[in-house]
């Protein structure tokens, strides 16, 4: 038998371990088991957001049966740990009498170290373990031309766009049937899951794989002047896949060369695409994670201290958290988090700039607050804006930029559209006070003042922050 081992890797599509598993099985006429391993105190050591296992749980059900009609036999297991996945993998190898096992890399490093401990515990059993390329869209690890590591974006940037150029990344087809069909009976269901909002979300790979299409096709090329306005639906809205793996990154820049084509454009306009740059943010953070171990161990990514340590405030968190900070386009941009699980990406930088720059709070904080909540939590992504945030990371934002909170509200949710959605007891305000209500008017309305007053926090951060 032919082992899949899955990770963050739930699709049939560009998924090199299920694909090569399936070639083989073909090949040796042999078949093909997938099997996930639920790890639920893993997954709360590791703050994973109970929206994220449910979207996880039915992109399963949804995956046990497309599996199910190509032949191939699907099994949830659980462990409540990494370190007890090699002895259960090992176990059900010998009882289903596995040849070989297949997966795709992972990049954080405790799950670097469960790979490697698998492989030790395979090689004791005599089952051949194939371990295929992770999810980046470059995987060649780009160096400088003195042969260094990268530790800011724009010149690794400028390597990796050469690297498409030069030649476009393999994506692989959905693997064929490898015998007849099979009845999915197994009961999917993972400890921690919340309830799927599926009038809001996806969990079938094809649905998954249209969105993408759409967005490819239809906003892409207004994506540079839209996307940076929270009431407006200018966005992908793709994170939620690629954090759990139901889509490929290197299928979404394969569409968007696709599109550009059947536009009569040349393949350099989408490698150069503002889109692009975007997904190779999503490569640079894990990037940085392969090959700075201290990041994954929650290290600040600049290795010198700080000049001070970060405050501790509960009320001013706790406020943060809640949305309820007096601050109209931070509360709203909270408040969607909570609501639905994601946030728009201007407003991830706004409330976590407000958090780390206006606050002074440690950024960790914040960062394991938006793992908990978030249905698109991606470590290393997630880990890597919020050290950009708080100045602490590579390539981060200068110490002394902060934004403020009320001119880009003015500047990005002009009408406050966006605001009436997610903080209704403002609605009735007009496109001016909205941003920044009266006194008279938050009482009125039932809104909290502001828990600080911009200037003096800016001039307090700017005294904090400066070496």
């Amino acid at each position: 038998m032919q082992l899949v081992w899955l990770r963050n890797d739930l699709r049939l599509d560009d998924n090199p371990a299920l694909y090569f598993a399936c070639q083989q099985a073909i090949e040796d006429k042999d078949s093909v088991s997938v099997v996930y391993i639920a790890s639920p105190k893993q997954w709360q050591a590791h703050n994973e957001s109970p929206r994220k296992l449910g979207l996880i749980q039915e992109t399963l059900k949804c995956l046990q049966s497309t599996l199910a009609g190509l032949g191939i036999s699907f099994e949830l297991l659980e462990s409540d740990s990494f370190v007890d996945i090699p002895r259960l993998l090992s176990a059900y190898c010998l009882k289903h009498k596995v040849s070989k096992l297949h997966f795709n890399r992972d990049i954080p490093l405790n799950e670097q170290r469960r790979d490697k401990a698998v492989q030790a515990e395979m090689s004791g059993i005599d089952v051949t373990v194939e371990c295929y390329a992770d999810d980046r869209i470059v995987h060649r690890n780009l160096l400088s031309k003195q042969g260094a590591v990268y530790r800011v974006f724009t010149p690794w940037y400028k390597n990796w766009v050469q690297e498409l150029f030069n030649a476009l990344p393999e994506v692989l087809p959905s693997p064929e049937a490898v015998s007849s069909p099979l009845t999915a009976t197994q009961e999917i269901s993972l400890s921690g899951a919340e309830v799927f909002r599926e009038d809001i979300w996806l969990s079938n790979e094809a649905e998954v794989l249209a969105l993408l299409d759409r967005f490819c096709r239809r906003k892409a090329a207004g994506y540079e002047a839209s996307r940076d306005y929270p009431a407006i639906a200018g966005t992908s809205v793709i994170s939620p896949y690629l954090a759990i793996g139901s889509l490929s990154a290197r299928r979404c820049f394969h569409q968007l060369v696709f599109s550009c084509g059947e536009q009569g454009l040349h393949v350099g306009e989408a490698i150069n695409h503002v889109w692009t740059r975007e997904l190779a943010w999503r490569d640079f953070y894990r990037y940085l994670m392969l090959n700075f171990e201290h990041i994954s161990r929650g290290e600040n990514f600049k290795t010198e201290p700080l000049a001070r340590a970060w405050r501790v405030d509960a009320e001013a968190r706790a406020a943060w958290q809640t949305g309820k900070t007096g601050f109209p386009i931070i509360d709203a941009a909270m408040r969607q988090l909570l609501q639905t699980g994601w946030m728009h990406n201007r407003l991830r930088m706004l409330v976590a700039s407000f958090f780390c720059k206006l606050l002074c709070l440690d950024w960790r904080e914040g960062e394991k607050f938006f793992m908990q909540h978030l249905l698109d939590g991606d470590f290393a992504s997630n880990n890597g804006g919020w050290q950009w945030s708080s100045s602490t990371g590579c390539d981060a934002s200068p110490w002394f930029r902060i934004f403020n909170p009320t001119t880009q509200s003015e500047k990005f949710d002009k009408g406050g559209e966006f605001i009436k959605r997610f903080v209704p007891e403002l609605a009735t305000l007009d496109a001016k006070s909205i941003h920044c209500p009266s006194p008279e008017q938050r009482l009125a309305l039932g809104y909290p003042d502001p828990i600080i007053d911009y200037k003096t926090a800016r001039q307090q951060a700017l005294d904090f922050f400066k070496v």
